[in-house]
């Protein structure tokens, strides 16, 4: 598995959640059932000893579906946070898949709002996640990506990404290596995206994928809630991702 470099100056990495940082059970509510991944704990503390800002960016659509409280995805996140933080921010889509907002990922919500938070610009941002979606995210929003396939990765998702790394503590080091060797200073450049869009049209050059949608703006219907800061809030922003991997795959969250 090709891993590939990031470059740039990276002034925040943020994580998915489910099947990134912790295991993956399906519209979990309970605290108890949270299990870190291996190799979180040492990536998170990497980048804390660093002096990297750390968040996370999650899809929880269990609250829109009504399987899950917003208390009860807050108690997990807090769990989350006793095993692998504190993160410096937490951003959260409580929305049902249908509900065409603005933060579920592949859109760029999360991403955009969790470098808000932190006073970051987005562009010098990375997110790390296990699926194209995450990927996706954190190009519509003007960030860069770093796959870490899991079995729940599809193979088409490996393929078209331009950055995967084999673990979580692999995509970390990279990170870190690239950002001993690179230059000081300055903001990524413009990249193109992981299906061959360009960034300026947000088009795809020849992969197939449908040009961007329109999305609703935040206030609107269907648009993001906004909570206060903290593990589960659930918030977002406004922009639209290409589409074509809008529905690539539904996962539990």
């Amino acid at each position: 598995m090709a891993r590939c470099p990031v470059s740039g100056r990276i002034a925040a990495v943020l994580f998915d959640r489910d099947g990134t940082l912790v295991e993956d059970v399906p519209y979990n509510g309970d605290p108890g059932r949270v299990r870190a991944l291996p190799g979180a704990a040492d990536a998170v503390r990497l980048l804390r000893e660093a002096g990297v800002p750390t968040g996370v960016v999650s899809n929880q659509s269990g609250i829109g579906r009504g399987i899950l409280t917003e208390d009860q995805v807050r108690r997990v996140n807090a769990r989350v946070d006793e095993l692998l933080g504190p993160f410096d921010v937490w951003a959260v889509c409580p929305h049902h898949p249908d509900a065409d907002c603005a933060c579920r990922k592949p859109r760029p919500g999360l991403v955009v709002e969790a470098a808000r938070r932190l006073g970051v610009t987005v562009r010098d941002c990375v997110v790390i996640g296990d699926i194209g979606a995450d990927v996706l995210a954190a190009y519509a929003a003007g960030a860069r990506g770093v796959l870490v396939p899991t079995e729940a990765t599809l193979a088409e998702e490996i393929a078209a990404a331009p950055r995967v790394a084999p673990d979580l503590l692999t995509a970390v080091e990279g990170l870190l290596a690239s950002m001993a060797a690179g230059p000081a200073g300055g903001s990524a450049g413009p990249m193109e995206g992981p299906f061959g869009e360009t960034a300026a049209s947000g088009r795809p050059a020849g992969t197939g994928l449908p040009a961007e949608r329109p999305v609703r703006t935040a206030g609107a219907a269907g648009g993001p809630a906004s909570a206060p800061d903290g593990p589960g809030s659930p918030s977002g922003a406004g922009g639209a991702a290409p589409a074509g991997a809008a529905g690539r795959r539904e996962r539990s969250a």
